[in-house]
């Protein structure tokens, strides 16, 4: 995502913004909690306080570009908004959030609305799991 995008949305281009657009869009997990993104802000030198990086991803919230997620039992986590829709799975034990996406589900989601007279607006599917036991 480039900074061009910032104007898009009606944001000035700010030292800041670029920063933790850049980090969101390198991000690898893609899910990164406010604190993850100040971290590596330090890590890169960079003098921008968690209180800018919050304000910042409200921003980036409110005008689109980043998903916030708050799974029970974690602190919020903001990703990039690439348009593509898929679920999370989180691991109970280590936070770990997995995406995935599976047309099965898509489908059964939309049928069961159909079959109570609605059409989906928009959903949102969490899976919270565990690492399976050997025996």
């Amino acid at each position: 995502m480039e900074p061009q995008e910032l104007r898009k949305v009606g944001l000035k281009v700010t030292h800041p913004r670029v920063q933790i657009l850049e980090i969101l869009a390198n991000a690898s997990p893609r899910h990164m909690t406010a604190e993850d993104i100040y971290r590596e802000l330090k890590e890169r030198d960079e003098d921008i306080g968690l209180a800018t990086v919050y304000r910042v991803l409200t921003q980036f919230e409110a005008a689109g570009l980043v998903l916030k997620h708050n799974f029970e039992g974690g602190q919020a986590v903001f990703e990039l908004d690439r348009g593509e829709h898929h679920d999370h799975m989180v691991d109970v034990e280590s936070g770990k959030v997995i995406e995935f996406s599976n047309p099965d589900i898509e489908r059964i989601q939309h049928e069961i609305a159909a079959a109570h007279g609605y059409v989906i607006q928009d959903h949102s599917l969490v899976l919270y799991v565990r690492p399976k036991r050997k025996k």
